[in-house]
């Protein structure tokens, strides 16, 4: 996920240089690429749209401040929110609840692919 939405985001930087201003079309378009991105990554529905409804509210009309580009502050708006999102900070785990403790353990899928095994000749 973070991998495709990072190269959507700098795709859609570079296409939104020269603007001065954050406009609607910029934040739809940006904004239909994260939708993309998160749908393909088999993030819940209900979540992306709450995501992209924040994000939205957030940046639509924001002024760009200093050498900041329109894409670098739509970039760290959604970096905000994802953090915002997905937890921020460190929690402890509190392993003297009523057993049993439940913990949520999740990571990436990787596939590992394997070269085909040889062909040896049967003697």
């Amino acid at each position: 996920m973070a991998s495709a939405l990072t190269d959507k985001l700098s795709r859609l930087v570079k296409e939104m240089r020269g603007q001065a201003r954050i406009t609607e079309s910029n934040v739809q378009d940006m904004l239909r690429e994260v939708r993309m991105a998160l749908l393909e990554a088999d993030v819940a529905l209900p979540v992306v749209r709450d995501f992209i409804a924040r994000v939205k509210e957030k940046a639509l009309g924001q002024e760009v401040l200093g050498s900041l580009k329109p894409g670098q502050a739509l970039v760290g708006i959604v970096n905000a929110e994802l953090a915002a999102t997905m937890g921020e900070g460190i929690a402890d785990i509190n392993l003297n609840a009523q057993p049993p403790a439940i913990i949520l353990m999740a990571g990436l899928q990787v596939q590992v692919k394997r070269p085909p095994r040889p062909n040896w000749p049967s003697t």
